[in-house]
């Protein structure tokens, strides 16, 4: 069987650096490759280049990629074709499906013209027929009203509704090659499931070959017949899904596979059996106008503990965060630390209460200021409060803040764009500390990270836990990770209680049937796809 894509000896040099180094495979008809490594490792790189896409400024791409033939002509080869081959393939031929539909997406144009632009392009259909076709393909990927929805535009739709049109606008013309980059990494597990069960079944009934890139082994387990893993722009190995998981013959195959959260790794040591309330929020409500953003939510957190706060997008978790570190304004409802109601405190003493409530997000280079060195960013809640005087003092104290994420000194005096993902989050951490707080929320604070580095980081908040006598709000959609970390769970929907309960206790047995579909969103410990 002839391969729908053939890459052999692909190289991409940036100036001196060679990125991509001398990368080969085979893409078969109708079977899925995963190509799998952290940030850096070449993944994108490699799919851009392999399909003629990599358009960065100075790249110099050498090898071979050749696309299969589909009629009796020869094979197209994409290194190297000249702009009018590559514009009969990209969006004919090959579909692509990218991390982030909302910068994928043109937010002045509606649906209709999104996908319909493409079969206008490569099929010649009069618009009477691409608009029908545009609504059999919203239909076929299950976006609900689909045919209203052809006159919307990309700000009116869900994060999972924009990718599921992503995937339409790919499909389109349909294609014998499929390219999804990532095309999970910004959606809720629930939602991430979903999009993994369309692409399956579509590829099934368009009969396209498909290329899924990810940083996450437990993900390509549940889509991938064959894996090719990447560092630094080697492929270290290539094998069977089952292969990967079963028998991985390279130490940084086993690495990702260990870096996988999974249900029923475990949690946290247990809390000690007398330890005090800290935190006692009672009936929380929030809302915006007309819309309940959370409703009647109640609970405590005991100090040294987490609470793990879990739920899709929309559930009420960032809004309870924003509630208790006061950039949200609740409704009603109270929130006391140490007997004190935060919801209501104001003033002078609303500064030194907030000093003891520190918030981590998700995006740590959005968190941190682009033109501030990182010692200044850390520095900066010392200046506030008052915590150490004088300039020698709060650099000293940067530096102990950084050596205890696990940070060199000399990173003070860098910039957020010299670091990696991993390291900016640490900075942010030490950002959050630094005030010396009670409570820290962490709201999706490793979402955004590649299973290696979430693992890392999570053992770092553990080992500050158990070090510092921290109390934490993990906010997070994947209850694997929240396993590991969390000794009592909540689970919001719609801004209610769903359920609420220790975490070795309602992982083992939830009873609700939303919490039962959270769980087994998770990526299985062995892989689906085998």
């Amino acid at each position: 069987m002839t391969p729908v894509l053939s890459v052999r000896d692909l190289r991409v040099r940036l100036g001196r650096r060679e990125i991509v180094r001398g990368i080969s495979f085979d893409v078969e008809p109708e079977q899925t490759l995963g190509i799998v490594g952290e940030s850096g490792s070449g993944k994108t790189m490699t799919a851009l280049a392999a399909t003629g896409l990599l358009d960065t400024p100075g790249a110099v791409t050498t090898g071979s990629s050749q696309l299969a033939a589909s009629d009796d002509s020869h094979a197209t080869q994409l290194v190297g074709a000249k702009p009018r081959v590559l514009r009969s393939v990209h969006g004919g031929r090959i579909g692509f499906v990218f991390q982030d539909p909302g910068t994928s997406l043109n937010p002045l144009l509606t649906l209709e013209r999104q996908i319909t632009e493409s079969l206008q392009a490569h099929k010649n259909l009069t618009r009477r027929s691409a608009r029908q076709r545009a609504l059999e393909l919203l239909e076929a990927v299950g976006l609900p009203e689909a045919d209203r929805r052809l006159d919307s535009y990309p700000h009116q739709l869900s994060g999972g509704q924009r990718q599921r049109v992503m995937v339409a606008i790919a499909l389109a013309c349909d294609p014998e090659l499929l390219v999804a980059d990532e095309p999970t990494t910004a959606l809720d597990v629930t939602t991430q499931a979903q999009i993994v069960t369309l692409i399956k079944d579509l590829q099934r009934d368009f009969g396209a070959a498909v290329v899924w890139i990810s940083h996450d082994l437990g993900l390509v387990g549940q889509v991938a017949d064959t894996v090719a893993v990447l560092q630094d722009g080697v492929s270290v190995e290539q094998a069977p899904i089952l292969g990967i998981f079963d028998s991985p013959s390279h130490a940084y195959t086993r690495e990702l596979l260990d870096a996988r959260p999974v249900i029923g790794a475990g949690g946290p040591p247990p809390a000690p059996a007398d330890a005090a309330v800290l935190l006692d929020v009672d009936k929380l409500h929030v809302g915006f106008g007309e819309i309940t953003a959370v409703e009647d939510v109640s609970f405590q957190i005991r100090r040294g503990t987490t609470l793990g706060l879990v739920g899709e997008s929309g559930s009420g978790k960032s809004t309870v965060a924003g509630a208790l570190t006061g950039l949200v304004t609740p409704t009603s409802g109270t929130a006391t630390l140490d007997g004190v109601d935060i919801l209501r405190v104001r003033g002078t003493d609303e500064k030194s209460l907030r000093r003891r409530i520190s918030l981590v997000l998700q995006d740590p280079f959005a968190a941190l200021d682009g033109r501030a060195r990182i010692g200044s960013a850390i520095a900066e809640p010392l200046a506030v409060h008052g915590i150490r005087r004088g300039k020698h003092a709060r650099a000293e104290r940067v530096a102990e803040l950084l050596e205890l994420v696990g940070l060199p000194g000399e990173f003070a005096s860098r910039y957020p764009h010299e670091l990696s993902g991993g390291q900016r989050q640490r900075v942010s951490i030490a950002r959050a500390l630094a005030a010396e707080p009670e409570l820290v929320i962490l709201d999706e604070a490793t979402a955004s990270l590649d299973v290696s580095v979430q693992s890392r980081v999570l053992d770092l908040l553990a080992d500050l836990q158990r070090d510092l006598g921290l109390t934490y709000l993990f906010i997070s959609h994947d209850l694997a990770v929240v396993e590991r970390m969390s000794h009592d769970v909540l689970v919001l929907r719609g801004g209610s209680t769903v359920e609420y309960r220790p975490a070795a206790d309602l992982l083992a047995a939830p009873e609700q049937e939303y919490t039962r579909a959270l769980l087994a969103a998770v990526p299985p410990a062995r892989p689906r796809a085998g």
